[in-house]
């Protein structure tokens, strides 16, 4: 079997997922503030390689620890389960079937307890 990212259609469907992210994080006003001084073309290229590393892609991710990017931030978890919605939405948006959708949310609750720094 081979890796989820390339299940979902590797670096091509990830950057179509995230810049749709994107878009559903600044429209969401319960979540945009978080990001209202962040320089999105640098966070969507972190994102972009964070995700494709956590789905067994290219080991490309060089930021910082999750619980060190988002210290101070007081996200609690409500905000991550709503960007986390966002995040699954857009996969479905973009072609990714429900199954793969499930296992690459399943990794991405893996990093809850660091982003909240819990």
């Amino acid at each position: 079997m081979s890796a989820l990212y390339e299940k979902i259609g590797g670096q091509a469907t990830l950057d179509k997922v995230v810049a749709d992210l994107h878009k559903r994080i600044q429209a969401d006003s319960s979540v945009n503030t978080f990001f209202a001084k962040t320089d999105m073309a640098k966070q969507r290229s972190h994102f972009v390689a964070f995700v494709a590393q956590l789905l067994e892609g290219p080991k490309q991710y060089a930021g910082r620890p999750m619980d060190k990017t988002h210290t101070g931030m007081n996200i609690q978890p409500q905000h991550f389960d709503t960007i986390a919605k966002h995040l699954s939405d857009a996969m479905a948006a973009n072609g990714v079937s429900a199954d793969d959708i499930s296992a690459a949310m399943a990794r991405v609750s893996n990093v809850k307890g660091a982003i909240l720094n819990k």
